[in-house]
């Protein structure tokens, strides 16, 4: 089955890195402007496994069975500049973070082509196509509708390590994810703690456990099943060490993916008229810093 990768970053490069050594051809999607200079290569360091792999590059998206869209939101518009509308893709899997996309990408390819998926990750790219896969784990959760087309490439990245599942519930696929993403992002964000380091501190912790009940109470109301004290529980049994994208994005003066991941949860509750303090504090301490670091020095 034939691959391509629109957003070699992290989470990208680590799906094509392990389609690629099962055996599949790979494309990666890359900006003209950098084809010239792109490594014909996605070197992968992992627990699953450290190795080397050719992958195609291409400017646009080619001819291809699955489309694998793992670009940070803040990026999707100008990556879909690549994306002509004669393109032939069977499938588009997009994995980015929060849950608006979804919507986007239907009114614009289709509903039966675009099929949501989720990934709970740690993976870096530290230079152009080297991955670092930090997290013991890769969880990959893709909605029921992608199960006849995407059955072969799941079984592949389980055999290296993913664990996968497919979903009927497309709500509860997505905020699934949100309500243990937001929280760990905004108060890891705040704070600049790693994961130990929120979970030995009492305020922190607490911070984190109020904001995780706030997201499912909203998930709630948009139809979605989901538990917060096994969302917390989940949290809490995470390595000690790991770091957040938005707290690494914040950190660099990256522009942070803060409308898609604490977007969802602020306008949901506005909706349903749920209360959600601690998000709103997070989220604008987190908007401050943003608007701090745009100032001349």
């Amino acid at each position: 089955m034939r691959h391509a990768i629109l957003g070699a970053g992290g989470v990208g490069g680590l799906i094509g890195a392990c389609l690629a050594k099962a055996g599949d051809p790979v494309t990666l999607v890359v900006r003209r402007e950098t084809l010239g200079s792109f490594p014909d290569k996605l070197q992968l360091e992992s627990s699953f496994g450290d190795f080397s792999v050719p992958v195609g590059l291409a400017p646009t998206v080619p001819v291809t069975d699955v489309l694998w869209i793992a670009v940070k939101a803040t990026q999707l518009d100008s990556a879909l500049s690549s994306f002509p509308a004669s393109a032939s893709v069977r499938a588009i899997v997009p994995l980015l973070n929060g849950i608006d996309h979804v919507a986007r990408l239907r009114a614009r390819f289709g509903s039966d082509r675009v099929i949501p998926a989720t990934i709970a990750v740690e993976s870096e790219r530290i230079s152009p196509g080297h991955i670092v896969h930090r997290s013991p784990f890769a969880l990959l959760k893709i909605s029921s509708r992608g199960r006849v087309l995407l059955q072969e490439p799941v079984a592949q990245l389980q055999q290296l390590g993913f664990k996968c599942q497919f979903m009927d519930d497309e709500q509860t696929l997505l905020w699934s994810k949100l309500v243990f993403l937001a929280p760990l992002a905004l108060v890891s964000t705040v704070t600049g703690k790693t994961t130990g380091e929120i979970f030995s501190n009492p305020d922190s912790w607490q911070q984190l456990q109020d904001c995780v009940r706030e997201a499912c109470a909203v998930a709630r109301a948009e139809h979605a099943q989901v538990d917060p004290d096994a969302v917390i529980a989940t949290i809490g049994a995470l390595p000690p060490g790991m770091r957040s994208s938005m707290q690494k994005d914040v950190a660099q003066n990256r522009p942070p993916e803060l409308d898609a991941i604490a977007g969802p949860v602020l306008r949901g509750a506005s909706h349903h008229g749920i209360d959600v303090p601690v998000t709103h504090k997070l989220t604008a301490s987190i908007e401050e810093r943003i608007s701090a670091a745009r100032l001349p020095k």
